[in-house]
């Protein structure tokens, strides 16, 4: 799922940026107005979220320009704007969800699964399916249940498949980050869904499309 965010809080869209590509969605980011309209002349996004409150054209005119060009990507507005006349306005240029900063952003995250995830974007891998949204990992129609360090390592591989995961990256999931502890976590994922995980030397982990 490829998702443009228009933020021109530096720290925030980085923030935002960082958490959704740990849920396996691909981010492009704009800080102001009209950068958003040059990305949407050369990619197709699933979702646009946008602040309201950024240089030259805000994200009411933002919206308003791509819906009139007969653009109907939902949005979501995150904005500090959290009086009525901007709330209806923002609806009423053709937003689906508004959220008032400031705002956790697992509650970004929950509304992007309930609302806007493709119930098709199952992943597969020889035997096995995998739902990015829940989570919910099936072997050969049977449910798997993976501890927290390996479900969140699973996660990160299977979404970047073919794609290299940074080995700093796996070892953020681990209690204790070293390179043998994350091994022994590899090995014993490995041993109990019956996959291949390459390792890349010197960079990190992938798991190939089949």
């Amino acid at each position: 799922m490829r998702i443009l965010l228009l933020e021109d809080d530096q720290i925030l869209c980085d923030s935002l940026k960082e958490f959704l590509e740990l849920e396996g969605y691909t981010i492009d980011v704009a800080h102001r107005g009209p950068e958003v309209f040059d990305l949407t002349f050369t990619h197709k996004y699933d979702l646009y979220i946008l602040d309201v409150n950024v240089p030259e054209v805000d994200g009411f005119d933002v919206l308003s320009a791509l819906k009139d060009a007969g653009d109907e990507t939902p949005a979501i507005y995150i904005t500090a704007l959290t009086d009525i006349n901007s709330i209806s306005k923002g609806f009423a240029i053709g937003a689906e969800d508004y959220i008032k900063k400031p705002f956790d952003p697992e509650e970004l995250l929950i509304r992007i699964k309930r609302k806007y995830q493709k119930e098709d974007e199952l992943l597969y891998l020889n035997d096995i399916t995998y739902n990015p949204v829940t989570r919910v990992l099936q072997k050969s129609g049977q449910t798997i249940g993976l501890g927290d360090v390996q479900q969140n390592i699973f996660h990160a591989l299977i979404t970047s498949q073919n794609k290299i995961v940074e080995s700093y990256r796996l070892m953020d999931f681990l209690e204790q980050p070293t390179a043998n502890a994350l091994r022994v976590n590899l090995a014993k994922l490995k041993n109990k869904l019956g996959i291949e995980i390459k390792n890349i030397r010197g960079k990190g982990y992938m798991i190939e499309k089949v």
